[in-house]
C-alpha cells in the first residue's frame, strides 16, 4: 500500500446487518479507522445485538436517521432489496455521502441506481468481498474476515474519482486486497465460479430428495456428496435472487457447461476412454492449480505470491551419490513432440519443474490429454502432427523462454492463432531471434515492442522451407525452425555456426522422423509423421553443474551424480573444469533413448585460471554462473570471451554475476561478451554478503554453491524461481553436504 495518511471516517451507516456488512465495520472500529456507526436492520433483535456488541453506535427502525450525514453508506441486503433501500434513502443523501454495496451481481445493482438516484449519481461505488464463512448474523462478525482476500470494485465511467478512494480505502484499511473489474466481467465471472456452483448443488440434491430411493442415497451419501451439496445448504432467498439478477450470464455458462455435459456423457457412453480421461487430468490440474491460487502457491507465478531468500552458511564437505531432476530441455521436448505423436508416449524421469510444467499445461490447453506427472513419469496421448485444438484463451508459459521459442515454431504450422505470455522476467526476454525466421517461411508473426513478449502467432496458411544461416549459436532458434519445418512446403534447413545442444535433432529421430545432419547443417522435409515411443529422460547436466563445482572447491569432498546426460553438445561444464584441474571421472557411459548418459564422479582438486576455449562457450552457456564460482575460487585469472548470450538470459547474468562476486570480495569485472575474473586462490576464502539474483535461478543456485567458501554466510535474495529448473535443490543440496536455510515471506 503506498504511505498515505492513516484512514479515517467520521461517520459510516451499514444498512442490512449480516456477516459482511457487520465484519467490515467490526474490522474498521477495532482498528481504529471510524468514529461513529448506525445501523439499520429490519429485525429489531439484530440492530439491538449488533449495539450490545459494540459493533455500531446507534439504529433507529426508520432508514432516514441512519443515513443522515453519512459519510459512508454501506448497502448489505439481498440484491432485489437494494433497490427499495436506495428508494428509501434517496430523499435523505448528503451532497457529500458515498455510498457502496457488497452484493455479488453489480450490473442489476447499477441499474437500480440509475433508476433511483439518476444515470448522472457518481457517488455510488459497486463492490464485491470475495469472502465469507459457515457462520451468519451479528454474532459471526470477524474483524479479520477480509484480511488477504479479494474485494472487486467495479467503477464506471462516471464514478467519482474521490468516492472510488475513499471505497478502496476503506477496504484496505481492513487488509483486504482490492481489485478493479469491468461490472460485465464482473458478473460473467461470477456467474462461473460461484452462482453456477449454487445452481448445480441446490439442484443436486433436489434431484436426488425426489427420488423414490432418497432415503438410501443420504444415508450413503459419501465425503464427496457433503462437499459438494454443502453450499446448497446456503440461503435459497438470497440465491433466488441472485439466480433473478444476474440471469442472462448464469443463463450463458449454464448452456456451456450442459453442452460440455452431453459431450462427456456421450464419451461415457461410447465407452471413449481416452476422452473421459482427458476431461479428468485437465479438471484435476485445473484444480490443483486453482487450489494453489488459493492457497497463494500459484506454480506458475511463485514470485508474485512469495519472496524467498536463501541463507547460505559456510560448510564442509560434500559426500554421496546420488540423481539430480531430469534434463529441462529433453522434458520440454518429450512433451512437445509426443503430443504431436500418432499413439501413446510414456515418459520417465520427466522434471517436474515450473517450467517443464508450463509446456505441459499448454499442450492439455490444446486439447492433448496428458497423464501425469507423476513421480516423474507422464502418458501422452498423442494427436498427430495435425491434431491440436485451438486453446481456449492464450498460453501462459511463466518463466520459460524455451516453451515461448520453440513452441512459435510449432504454432506457426498450426491453422488457428495463439497467443503466448510469460511473466515478467520472460517478458522482457528478446523473441525477435524466433520472430524472424518464422516471417521468412511465412509466418504471420507479432511481438511487442522490442521484439518482447507477449508473442502472437497467427495460422495464417502453409508455409515455405527455408536454408537458414543462424547469426549466432542458439539451439532454441534452431529448434523453432526445424519444428515450423515440420509444416513447411519443401526441405528446412539450418546451419549454424558453432555446436548447440541437439536434443530436438535426436528426439525427432527417436519418434521415427527423418532428420539429416552434416556437419553443422540439420535439414528436414514435411510430409512425415511422428511414431510414440518411451522416453527416460536423464538427469540434467545444467543442475549436476551446480553439485560438480560444489565438490570441486569444497576440501575434502567425493561425490558421484548418476545417470547424468552427456550429450556432446551439453559437456562444455565438464571440459572447462577439466581444463582448470577438476577432477572428474565419466563412468559406466551407456545410451538410454537416443542419449547418451554416465555417472560422474567428482572430487576435490585446487582449480587454475584458463582462458576459456569459446568453441566451449555453446556447450556450456546455461552452467556460467556455476563455472563464474569456480573462477573466483581458483589459481589466477578467468577470462571468458564470446558468451554475449548470457546478457539475455532470464537476468543479465554476466553482469549480476560480476555484482555478486564484487560484493563477496573477488575481483571481476564484466566485458561486452564475458567476464574476467581473479581468482583468490587455493586458500582464499570469499567474504559473507548480501546478493540480488534478480529472480534468476541459475544465480540463485551458483551463490550457494559459493557459500562452501564463504567466511561468513551469504544472504541471497528472490530465490522463488529455483522451482523453475530444480524443484527440490534446498533439500539436495543439504543432504550433499550444504548448509541452506529457506526464509519465504508470503
Amino acid at each position: 500500500m503506498s504511505a498515505e495518511a492513516p484512514f479515517f471516517i467520521g461517520r459510516v451507516a451499514v444498512i442490512g446487518l449480516g456477516l459482511i456488512g457487520c465484519s467490515w465495520i467490526k474490522g474498521l472500529r477495532v482498528r481504529g479507522c471510524v468514529g461513529e456507526i448506525a445501523g439499520f436492520d429490519r429485525n429489531l433483535d439484530s440492530m439491538q445485538e449488533a449495539l450490545r456488541l459494540g459493533l455500531i453506535d446507534d439504529f433507529s427502525a426508520e432508514l432516514g436517521p441512519v443515513v443522515a450525514g453519512a459519510d459512508l453508506i454501506i448497502i448489505s441486503v439481498p440484491i432485489l432489496a437494494i433497490r427499495g433501500v436506495l428508494e428509501d434513502m434517496a430523499p435523505h443523501l448528503a451532497a457529500h455521502t458515498v455510498i457502496t454495496d457488497v452484493g455479488s451481481v453489480k450490473g442489476s445493482v447499477a441499474r437500480d441506481v440509475a433508476d433511483v438516484l439518476g444515470a448522472d449519481f457518481n457517488r455510488f461505488v459497486l463492490g464485491h468481498p470475495i469472502a465469507g464463512s459457515e457462520r451468519s448474523g451479528v454474532a459471526a462478525a470477524d474483524e479479520n474476515l477480509y484480511v488477504r482476500h479479494k474485494v472487486i470494485i467495479t467503477p464506471q465511467a462516471n464514478t467519482d474519482k474521490s468516492a472510488l478512494r475513499l471505497v478502496r480505502r476503506a477496504w484496505r484499511a481492513v487488509e483486504a486486497d482490492v481489485e478493479t473489474m469491468s461490472v460485465e466481467h464482473h458478473d460473467e465471472v461470477l456467474a462461473a465460479t460461484s452462482h453456477l456452483p449454487h445452481l448445480l448443488a441446490y439442484s443436486l440434491v433436489d434431484t436426488l430428495a425426489n427420488s423414490h430411493e432418497n432415503k438410501e442415497i443420504f444415508n450413503y451419501a459419501a465425503g464427496g456428496f457433503r462437499d459438494f451439496t454443502r453450499i446448497a445448504a446456503s440461503s435459497p432467498v438470497m440465491w433466488r435472487d441472485i439466480f433473478s439478477a444476474n440471469k442472462q450470464q448464469i443463463l450463458k455458462t449454464l448452456d456451456l457447461f450442459s453442452h460440455d455435459l452431453s459431450f462427456l456423457r456421450a464419451a461415457i457412453e461410447q465407452d471413449d476412454t481416452t476422452t473421459v480421461m482427458g476431461v479428468l487430468t485437465r479438471a484435476k490440474v485445473a484444480r490443483d492449480h486453482f487450489s494453489k491460487i488459493l492457497a497463494r502457491r500459484a506454480y506458475v507465478e511463485p514470485m508474485k505470491t512469495a519472496s524467498v531468500t536463501y541463507i547460505a552458511s559456510p560448510a564442509g564437505s560434500l559426500k554421496g551419490s546420488f540423481r539430480v531432476p531430469g534434463d529441462k530441455s529433453i522434458s520440454h521436448r518429450s512433451i512437445m513432440l509426443g503430443s504431436l505423436a500418432n499413439g501413446t508416449t510414456e515418459v520417465t524421469g520427466f522434471l517436474e519443474g515450473e517450467d517443464s510444467l508450463a509446456t505441459l499445461q499448454a499442450f492439455r490447453d490444446m486439447g492433448v490429454v496428458i497423464e501425469g506427472p507423476h513421480r516423474g513419469r507422464v502418458t501422452i496421448h498423442g494427436v498427430g502432427l495435425h491434431g491440436l485444438q485451438p486453446p481456449p484463451g492464450p498460453l501462459y508459459l511463466g518463466n520459460s523462454g524455451t516453451s515461448m521459442r520453440l513452441l512459435s515454431g510449432l504454432m506457426a504450422g498450426q491453422t488457428f492463432d495463439v497467443e503466448m505470455s510469460g511473466d515478467e522476467s520472460l517478458s522482457k526476454r528478446p523473441m525477435g531471434r524466433v520472430a524472424d525466421p518464422l516471417k521468412l517461411m511465412g509466418a504471420v508473426v507479432e511481438t511487442s515492442d522490442g521484439g518482447r513478449p507477449p508473442i502472437k502467432v497467427h495460422g495464417a496458411g502453409k508455409l515455405k522451407g527455408i536454408h537458414y544461416d543462424l547469426p549466432m549459436a542458439s539451439a532454441q532458434v534452431k529448434s523453432c525452425v526445424l519444428l515450423a519445418g515440420l509444416y513447411a512446403e519443401g526441405e528446412t534447413t539450418v546451419t549454424e555456426p558453432a555446436p548447440t545442444r541437439d536434443h530436438t535433432e535426436r528426439m525427432l529421430k527417436g519418434f521415427g522422423y527423418d532428420v539429416q545432419v552434416d556437419g553443422n547443417k540439420v535439414t528436414l522435409c514435411s510430409g512425415g509423421q511422428l511414431t510414440a515411443t518411451a522416453i527416460d529422460v536423464p538427469a540434467d547436466i545444467s543442475s549436476a553443474a551446480f553439485f560438480m563445482v560444489a565438490a570441486s572447491i569444497a576440501e575434502g569432498s567425493d561425490i558421484t551424480l548418476e545417470h547424468v546426460g552427456i550429450n556432446p553438445t551439453r559437456i562444455g561444464v565438464i571440459n572447462i573444469l577439466k581444463a582448470m584441474g577438476g577432477n572428474l571421472e565419466v563412468l559406466n557411459e551407456r545410451e538410454v533413448g537416443g542419449e547418451p548418459v554416465a555417472d560422474i564422479r567428482i572430487r576435490s582438486a585446487k582449480l587454475k585460471g584458463i582462458k576459456i576455449p569459446e568453441d566451449q562457450v555453446p556447450l556450456a552457456i546455461d552452467e556460467f554462473p556455476a563455472l563464474f564460482i569456480a573462477a573466483a575460487c581458483a589459481e589466477g585469472e578467468t577470462v571468458l570471451t564470446g558468451a554475449e548470450e548470457l546478457r539475455v538470459k532470464e537476468s543479465d547474468r554476466i553482469q549480476v554475476m560480476i555484482d555478486g562476486l564484487t560484493a563477496l570480495g573477488v575481483q571481476a569485472e564484466g566485458t561486452h561478451d564475458g567476464a574476467i575474473i581473479q581468482g583468490l586462490g587455493h586458500d582464499g576464502l570469499l567474504s559473507g554478503g548480501e546478493i540480488q539474483s534478480h529472480g534468476d535461478h541459475r544465480i540463485a543456485m551458483s551463490f550457494s554453491v559459493a557459500s562452501l567458501r564463504a567466511s561468513a554466510a551469504i544472504t541471497i535474495l528472490d530465490c522463488a524461481n529455483v522451482a523453475t529448473s530444480f524443484p527440490g535443490f534446498v533439500d539436495l543440496a543439504n543432504n550433499a553436504g550444504l548448509e541452506l536455510d529457506v526464509l519465504t515471506v508470503k
